[in-house]
């Protein structure tokens, strides 16, 4: 502890108000400077925490703040428990997002990217990287962050690059990854196919445009129903149901497609549904999943009638190189004129659309690369059904099942240039030969032992275009930046893998967080993680998702700004409940700094107290503390059940009450001298050791308020830092000092009432007379917060005085008879106007009429006021028996 003298000297240093910008920087760069964020392997047990590596060029938004704060509260809490923290930062390339961003920048500059080629195209997206990129980790460390940025990874660093080759190389060998032609979901702004997890389903309305088609050598018509009469371009038959009675003259004929003037074959299946629609069916398998299957089994043509970039090529006639959209609207017309549209109706329906872009996803038949994915889902379904992995809440495990037991094939290739360049290369007189290795000369190698021919040379390879999905490089992550997949067997990848915990949203759990699972299993035969904690998203307070269109996102680093980091942390982690949306408000950051103002005031209240060395110990300041230190014991024992239950909001709720209610407003009014009076040292000493206790607590959520304060209290070592401090430990608890507390706190605050109702002041002393000897409360504190002045027990109750009870015990507080009437008068007023109320509403509930034709919300207004008053009428009644 320190001297006297030295924490009057402090207390004179010590600014009257908080300010989070006075310290948070100075003491980011103190944390840093002593490498406490940094890990290297030793022989404590490793907390290893791996940051879902946000865009490389992205800023900090409300869900990376809520996200990164719920992180750093796990990491800091685990260091000062004695382990190995270690929490790696990163970044990730973003394939779509980044390239979307070099392309319009290079547009606007009036260069095409086609036009410039790859190596030009990636020169200008690696200045566009080094230029924005890695802002957001900067604005992580204003939120007080405590990564270890010496391992900063980005998934494009050299050896990051080789493990995502190296793995592709392996699993193709493995005969897991394969080409195919298959029905992709194409991005026509992208250009770029996308997985189906990429592909977000919105409901929309549209149109049904019934149709005709002519039955070619006859009069007759059938009327087809589609959403798209764009693709009638790509139409290569007519189908219906085999047993539909209305059809079964059209069996073996052939329809025309209108516009296209193409004869196409009728053809009978039972995949045609004989209740929906019209019960024909038009056929376009370069555009339809369903339509594919009908198009491979009846051996029909495939007609793409698409380019790359969503407008129609030469297929769709003279709409070449026109909108698709442009297309609907004008092939309606023209149909119109042809007197082929027979009606359009309303309809609703799912529209797929791409999650990065939000363009219409269009179905398109393709070569692409492609994951095997059944045998890697089994162990990772294992793996969380036996709680190997824990998700958090577990309400996500239905979802998680569902997925993983309906699991498709993985499309990791992408029409880009911004990434992991697939390490296939092709050779042949048309490049109708591959083969797969991590260099082009041992490509060259496979080849040339492949075919004989020696003679073949790097010239005569061409490696594939396109680049892996981004998530093919992140379902690597908890290996790969420990280099686990490089150097399986070195120390830190032994030491740190797998991981305790995973801090992510519900949103990209099948995206990263099951192929990173798949992913540990496959590579390494173990778990990535022990616990999954899926946060909720940050919602406004309509309940709309956060985001740069609506407008309704606040900007992070003005949030902070304003309000304090800790601030702003405290504000989110109140309302951040596992898995439960967030609606945000930003009172919420204004109640995280006023709690910061109180524990500054708290302090600077001890720290202006008189200290007097000769001062025997004061005993009603002795029971106060051994009932806060039994309170904090009980609440340290809730505050790391809270934790083991990832109830990260709750444990700071319970802390928050601890330091609020029981210390500031209960124990600091307790242990106070009287004014102008000194404190004993012994009571300064054990306050001052409870209150760098509640420091320990807050630290995790208020990193730079608990530094400051825990510095202000004596000057400290780089090893006595709080960061580095130790976390409380469970003691034995005094629960009988807790519930005499309790009742004590009861028996005050009915003492209280009487001095407000009675206009006691408070230097004017009560009396407390009891007809039973009160064995529980703890007496010295009722004394001192209510001024008493005599505590007697006598055989009766005495006359006049006012009575209340606490439990079964009766007390008696004697007031003078005047007082009493005084009292009586007023109740009896205020208990005839509330009995009258009650009559007027009661009347009004009971006219049958008024009830059963009032609106409901009137009626249920004049049943609270019933209620009410009768609460009301029972309080003023009891108020009277006490008199």
């Amino acid at each position: 502890m320190p001297t006297f003298a030295l924490i009057n000297a402090l207390y004179m240093s010590i600014p009257s108000k908080f300010t989070p910008s006075a310290v948070e920087q100075k003491w980011y760069d103190y944390w840093t400077k002593h490498d406490y964020f940094h890990s290297t392997p030793d022989a404590r047990k490793p907390y290893t925490i791996v940051i879902p590596p946000p865009n490389v060029t992205g800023v900090l938004h409300m869900g990376h703040l809520m996200n990164n704060t719920l992180q750093d509260v796990l990491i800091r809490r685990a260091r000062m428990r004695g382990f190995n923290a270690c929490w790696v930062p990163g970044t990730d390339h973003a394939s779509i997002a980044t390239e979307a961003k070099v392309v319009n920048k290079l547009k606007n500059e009036g260069i095409d990217k086609a036009e410039i080629g790859r190596e030009a195209f990636l020169e200008h997206a690696w200045d566009w990287t080094h230029e924005h990129g890695g802002i957001i980790l900067e604005q992580l460390k204003k939120l007080g962050c405590s990564c270890d940025w010496e391992r900063t990874k980005f998934t494009l660093d050299a050896d990051m690059s080789k493990s995502v080759i190296k793995v592709f190389v392996d699993l193709y060998e493995k005969g897991l990854i394969y080409r195919g032609y298959r029905m992709v979901n194409w991005d026509p702004e992208a250009q770029t196919t996308l997985s189906d997890e990429e592909v977000i389903h919105e409901e929309r309305q549209g149109n049904l445009y019934h149709i005709a088609y002519a039955i070619e050598g006859t009069d007759e018509k059938v009327v087809i129903a589609t959403t798209r009469p764009e693709t009638l371009f790509g139409d290569t038959a007519v189908a219906i149901h085999p047993e539909d009675e209305r059809y079964t003259s059209l069996h073996g004929k052939k329809a025309i497609v209108p516009i296209v003037n193409r004869s196409v074959p009728i053809i009978t299946d039972d995949y045609v549904s004989l209740e929906l629609g019209t019960g024909c069916l038009k056929v376009t398998p370069a555009h339809d999943e369903n339509d594919k299957v009908l198009g491979d089994k009846y051996a029909l043509e495939f007609i793409d009638i698409f380019n790359p970039n969503g407008t129609l090529n030469h297929q769709g006639l003279h709409f070449e190189g026109q909108d698709r959209f442009a297309v609907r609207k004008a092939v309606v017309k023209e149909l119109e004129a042809h007197g082929s549209l027979v009606k359009i109706t309303p309809h609703t329906h799912k529209v797929g659309t791409s999650e990065r872009t939000k363009a219409v996803i269009e179905p398109r038949l393709s070569d692409q690369w492609f994951l095997r994915m059944e045998d890697l889902a089994k162990p990772a379904i294992d793996a969380v059904e036996n709680d190997d992995v824990q998700l958090v809440p577990k309400k996500f495990i239905n979802t998680y099942r569902h997925w993983m037991n309906n699991i498709r094939d993985w499309n990791i290739s992408r029409q880009l240039w911004w990434g992991h360049q697939i390490p296939a290369y092709y050779y042949g007189a048309n490049k109708e030969n591959v083969v797969v290795a991590d260099t082009k000369q041992k490509a060259l190698e496979i080849a040339q032992k492949k075919t004989g021919n020696e003679a073949l040379t790097l010239s005569d390879l061409t490696q594939d275009d396109d680049v892996l999905d981004t998530w093919f490089s992140s379902w690597l992550w908890p290996i790969s930046v420990f280099n686990g997949v490089l150097e399986p067997e070195n120390e830190e990848v032994s030491y740190y893998y797998p991981t305790q915990e995973l801090v992510t949203g519900p949103d990209i759990l099948f995206f990263w967080v099951a192929r990173m699972i798949m992913s540990g299993y496959a590579l390494r035969d173990e778990k990535p993680f022990s616990h999954v904690y899926l946060t909720g998203l940050v919602r406004d307070g309509q309940g709309r998702k956060m985001s740069k269109q609506l407008g309704n996102s606040p900007d992070a680093i003005k949030l902070m700004d304003t309000y304090g980091a800790d601030g702003v942390r405290v504000g989110l982690l109140l309302s951040a409940a596992a898995g439960n949306d967030l609606l945000f408000d930003e009172n919420l950051c204004q109640q995280g700094k006023n709690f910061a103002n109180k524990i500054w005031n708290a302090f600077r209240l001890v720290q202006s107290w008189n200290v007097d060395e000769n001062l025997s110990a004061c005993k009603t300041a002795a029971v106060g503390l051994d009932w806060y230190t039994a309170k904090f014991q009980q609440t340290l024992a809730t505050i790391d059940d809270h934790f083991s239950k990832y109830r990260i909001s709750d444990a700071l709720m319970s802390t928050y009450k601890l330091i609020w209610d029981d210390f500031c407003s209960w124990l600091l009014e307790i242990v106070k001298p009287a004014y102008g009076a000194s404190i004993d040292s012994v009571t300064y000493q054990k306050v001052c050791v409870l209150f760098e206790d509640n420091l320990r607590l807050l630290h995790p959520f208020m990193p730079f308020l608990s530094e400051e304060l825990w510095h202000a209290f004596t000057p400290r070592t780089k090893d006595e830092a709080l960061i580095v401090s130790s976390w409380p430990e469970q003691q034995a608890i005094d629960s009988d000092i807790l519930q005499q507390f309790d009742y004590t706190a009861e028996l005050i605050s009915q003492l209280r009432t009487i001095r407000k109702n009675q206009n006691i002041a408070f230097k004017e002393p009560l009396e407390v007379i009891e007809t039973s000897k009160d064995e529980i409360s703890l007496r010295p504190i009722v004394t001192k917060l209510v001024n008493v002045s005599t505590w007697e027990q006598i055989a009766t109750a005495p006359e006049p005085a006012l009575s209340f009870r606490v439990n079964a015990h009766e007390y008696f507080v004697p007031v003078a008879a005047s007082n009493l009437e005084e009292e009586r008068s007023k109740i009896e007023e205020e208990l005839g106007y509330q009995e009258g109320f009650l009559k007027s509403v009661q009347k009004k509930l009971s006219n049958e009429r008024f009830v059963a034709n009032a609106p409901a919300q009137v009626v249920d207004l004049e049943r609270k006021k019933a209620a009410g008053a009768e609460e009301k009428i029972a309080a003023l009644k009891s108020r009277l028996d006490s008199l």
